[in-house]
């Protein structure tokens, strides 16, 4: 039997068992179904789409219109500072839904019905987090329009401005993986929502994502100048308005691979563990 044929004798699930090529295409078909699943669901509930997309609408108002004037940021603009700052918080934000959705599943059995079918395990969490990766990438666009109706413009390139949101929608689909773990630790979806604000709250107002860290005071500074959030959101600002990018970028990089590298295999274990 060569490495890609198939044998003879049946697994668990009424799969028989298979070389490495054909389990390499039934997982990447199984996470293509639930990732179509997860993204149905969302359009079946338009109502949480459209309030999900009020809620940068109104950050992107309170600080451009009520807060800005106060704000200094130095040579740029306040709209061209704070919307690179508003797409790292809305899509981090975002990556709750990873946890509500698994935690939903999980409590009304879903996920143990998945685990009942010839299907690869691992398709569960990554059909989950590609959903939400696609998501963003819908809510980024949304975005990109209210930072233009709003005075924000683009200082780059239009390839510059795109590899920015690139990294963005990556650093969510890291933070993905570990609100996995929060949905699959939590009893249920409200508790799962509950259990990720406290981690997201300091995440995202103690960065540069709205102010510049330097007018912190000193014993905050040293965390919101080297946590993950305030690396992204420069290396954004950089790509989309000018000023230093490469530090920031590979720094970025390194953090979304570390976060990915660590809490995915996690949030796996501790799915084998709730199911």
């Amino acid at each position: 039997m060569s490495a890609v044929g198939i044998a003879v004798a049946p697994v668990g699930g009424g799969r028989p068992v298979e070389g490495p090529l054909v389990k390499l295409k039934w997982v990447f078909s199984d996470t293509a179904a639930l990732t179509m699943r997860n993204l149905l669901n969302y359009l079946r509930i338009p109502e949480a789409l459209f309030f999900s997309s009020v809620q940068p609408v109104m950050f992107v108002l309170l600080f451009r219109y009520v807060f800005g004037g106060a704000i200094h940021t130095g040579g740029y603009s306040y709209v061209d500072y704070l919307i690179p700052g508003i797409f790292v918080q809305t899509v981090a934000f975002g990556a709750v839904a990873t946890s509500i959705g698994l935690a939903e599943d999980l409590h009304k059995g879903i996920i143990e019905r998945f685990r009942a079918l010839p299907m690869a395990r691992s398709a569960v969490l990554a059909g989950r987090t590609v959903a939400d990766l696609i998501r963003n990438l819908v809510v980024a666009a949304i975005i990109t329009g209210i930072g233009y109706a709003v005075g924000f413009r683009v200082q780059t390139n239009a390839l510059a401005f795109l590899a920015g949101i690139a990294l963005i929608v990556l650093f969510a689909y890291a933070l993905s993986w570990g609100f996995a773990f929060v949905g699959l630790s939590a009893p249920n979806s409200e508790t799962a929502q509950v259990m990720a604000f406290p981690i997201l709250f300091p995440l995202t107002f103690a960065s540069s994502a709205f102010v510049q860290v330097q007018t912190m005071p000193g014993w905050l500074r040293g965390f919101a100048g080297h946590q993950p959030v305030t690396l992204v959101v420069d290396a954004a600002r950089g790509l989309m308005v000018g000023g230093p990018t490469a530090t920031y970028v590979w720094q970025s990089l390194v953090w979304t691979a570390g976060i990915i590298l660590v809490l995915a295999p996690l949030a796996v274990r501790r799915y084998r563990r709730a199911t």
